[in-house]
């Protein structure tokens, strides 16, 4: 059972991000352990410089940036606060900087650094030292000849998916979080210039297309009226949609890809394994989200679990990881074309269409990005993760794709052949891979604890299976009519005519609840499955196991990679980007938002010393495209420093995008976390240094070559 006594619940802008109408948002980060901060030696540090260059509006996050080949830059102005912030500050969307390009000659003197945001005027607006952020469309503007709204997904019908229309839970109020941006240019000669594909980070998710066009000065303007939401086309609803897509990347074949943050997938919660739930003989206190997913009203599941508490049915009541994120479930259903229900707390089960979970947690590419409309491919054998991003190589073949939130993994995929060169997707095959950190003596041993600056991880990677794009497909397809009342029915001794009948559904929910939280949901890959799994592949290897069990690490990719002793410690990893020609000798960039939790416990292969706001490591490309160490290069502050070190050094990095010149833009996602003078979060241009002998750094903040970090 997992003693709870030492972890606290984050009440900061969790709620802001996912909406209002998110149940349990303010538990959604479940994640910090309640110890005293320590002074971390060289939190923060730079090894190089970091320059501000904009804030964003009061509660919102940067995310998604794009650079276009003029050196222009946008990103999304995401969840901003709608009482506080005037217009257009106060409505979600998608901007650029007009009258301001990047130099992209490798050098931060192209901008004078944005003061910090002192007032209430300056912290309620998108500020930049240079140029002006003008919207290219914001949330729930009218589209494609005003047959939808930006960033709204529909029914099958084309009713809009919202709080006003249908009762439950919904992860975002609709439109609220435009994330990932990325424009593919058209055709030569091709009237618009190209098309922004923006992700909208809700459930059910989407992602929009917007024409754009560069003016005869420069500027750009974007064309609304046949602006989409490929969310709403028969081709992406025939792959059962998507959820929570987050950021993503532009592929080298010059095509957008998607993230799906699929919070909801943990089937044990933090650093415990499926084996500990088998030896212990009850998953009690160690399951996770994932094993309440249709469940009725699952996004309830953490209150439910605090009432059987109450009543003894249970010894005790614990959060499910990632169980915020079942918010939207439901709505997801009603996408698909489910009947939906006219109360929000019913427990009244979905009977008749209903998600498969493994349907999500992909990265999905659109193809013909200028087609009427582009088509979706899901990358199923890529592994099924919360991810935040990917990074496709130039190799055609090498991806990394970060996962996010709590115990989670850094993840690489190789396929066989180049990607593009299968002629059908579902063709693609290769082999998926975990992390292993294998210098454990400096990440384990050291007393007082290493700092992050001082340690450059070691990394092997594991393999955890091989298969094609078509084989995880079929794999997934086996639970596809499995419904809410399945739920019910798996998990007691009633059929479906006697739950509402003979039984009440409260009772057999009760009964099925606690049989699920003992055992393991039936309806889906089973805890026995991912122990058997994990014992042949110990005895026999990865090409050892029985057929039937290959599926295991591509649908139950985390549990998989935790069960054979993968270094899954890695918390909030939001961001993972290269130059777009990287190749051998050049970088990837890795955000982790956070440096505590697993990364900072007392297990696992690392325990180094907190902090919370965060590193950044880069890792060098050899000629394989593989990447075996990961240097720090940024390390935030603690949260305890005070605003005088803490107001000019990256908090909680989310997106990181690498320009074509080597500098990186880092966003933040930490609004009102630290000791600053202000809450806003800001963007910051890296620009990096060498580190032959490593060493001294750049110290806090701005300054080339000033200051000397913490100097303790």
């Amino acid at each position: 059972m997992v003693d709870l006594s030492r972890r606290k619940l984050m009440a900061t802008s969790t709620a802001a991000a996912l909406g209002a109408s998110v149940v349990g948002s303010e538990e959604a980060r479940a994640s910090e352990t309640e110890v005293e901060e320590s002074n971390t030696p060289r939190a923060p540090s730079v090894l190089g410089e970091l320059k501000r260059f904009s804030n964003t509006a009061f509660g919102a996050e940067v995310t998604g940036p794009f650079v276009f080949d003029d050196g222009s830059l946008l990103y999304s102005l995401q969840h901003p606060n709608t009482e506080e912030n005037e217009e257009p500050y106060d409505r979600a969307g998608v901007g650029y900087f007009r009258g301001f390009q990047f130099d992209l000659d490798g050098d931060n003197d192209d901008f004078d650094e944005l003061s910090i945001p002192n007032t209430r005027a300056q912290q309620r607006t998108v500020r930049s030292s240079e140029g002006e952020y003008v919207m290219l469309g914001q949330a729930r503007e009218d589209i494609n000849d005003e047959a939808e709204r930006l960033g709204v997904t529909q029914t099958p019908d084309g009713t809009d998916i919202t709080m006003d229309n249908f009762a439950g839970t919904q992860y975002g109020a609709a439109a609220t979080n435009p994330d990932c941006n990325q424009f593919v240019e058209a055709p030569d000669e091709a009237e618009p210039d190209g098309y922004l594909f923006t992700n909208w980070e809700n459930s059910p998710g989407n992602v929009s297309r917007i024409p754009l066009t560069r003016t005869w000065d420069g500027e750009w303007e974007s064309d609304l009226e046949n602006a989409i939401n490929l969310a709403n086309t028969d081709e992406f609803r025939e792959l059962g949609g998507t959820r929570i897509n987050c950021y993503g990347d532009k592929t080298p074949w010059n095509t957008m890809v998607s993230s799906e943050e699929n919070y909801a997938h943990p089937r044990v919660s933090l650093t415990n394994t499926v084996g500990d739930i088998v030896e212990a003989g009850s998953g009690e206190g160690l399951v996770g989200a994932a094993q309440f997913w249709n469940r009725p009203n699952p996004a309830s599941i953490p209150g439910v679990i605090g009432d059987y508490a109450e009543n003894g049915a249970l010894e005790s009541s614990w959060y499910p990881q990632g169980a915020f994120a079942l918010a939207g479930v439901e709505f997801l259903a009603y996408y698909l074309g489910a009947d939906p229900v006219t109360d929000e707390n019913t427990l009244e089960p979905i009977g008749d269409v209903y998600p498969n979970p493994y349907d999500y947690g992909y990265h999905v590419d659109f193809r013909d990005p200028a087609g009427d409309p582009p088509q979706p491919v899901t990358y199923y054998v890529m592994g099924r993760a919360s991810w935040e991003a990917p990074d496709f190589q130039n190799d055609l073949k090498t991806v990394y794709g970060c996962s996010d939130g709590d115990s989670k993994g850094i993840y690489k995929f190789v396929a066989d052949e180049e990607i593009p060169s299968y002629e059908d997707p579902m063709e693609i095959e290769g082999t998926l891979y975990a992390p292993k950190i294998t210098n454990t003596e400096e990440t384990t041993s050291q007393t007082p604890r290493a700092s992050p600056w001082d340690v450059t991880l070691e990394v092997e990677w594991i393999e955890l299976g091989h298969a094609s794009n078509a084989e995880c497909a079929e794999w997934i397809a086996a639970y596809d009519d499995v419904t809410q009342m399945d739920y019910l029915t798996a998990h007691t001794d009633y059929d479906a005519s006697q739950i509402g009948t003979d039984v009440s559904v409260d009772d057999a929910l009760e009964e099925a609840d606690l049989e699920v939280i003992a055992n393991g949901n039936q309806n889906y890959v089973t805890d026995q499955e991912i122990v058997e799994w994990a014992s042949q592949y110990e005895e026999n290897g990865p090409d050892g196991v029985d057929e039937e069990l290959r599926k295991v690490p591509f649908l139950e990719t985390r549990a998989a990679a935790k069960e054979i002793g993968a270094s899954i410690e890695f918390n909030k990893a939001e961001g993972v980007d290269s130059v777009s020609d990287a190749g051998p000798g050049d970088y990837v960039y890795f955000g982790i938002s956070e440096f505590n939790d697993a990364l900072a416990d007392e297990t696992g292969d690392v325990q180094m010393d907190r902090v919370d706001g965060g590193v950044v490591y880069r890792g060098e490309l050899d000629t394989n495209y593989d990447v075996s160490t990961l240097e720090p290069v940024i390390v935030g502050p603690d949260f305890t420093d005070n605003h005088q070190v803490a107001n000019d050094a990256l908090r909680n990095v989310d997106n990181v995008y690498v320009m074509d010149d080597g500098r990186v833009l880092c966003c933040e996602d930490g609004f009102n976390e630290s000791q600053r003078s202000y809450p806003n979060d800001c963007l910051y241009v890296y620009e990096p240094e060498e580190s032959p002998a490593r060493g001294g750094g750049k110290g806090v903040g701005t300054g080339r070559g000033t200051g000397s970090g913490r100097g303790n």
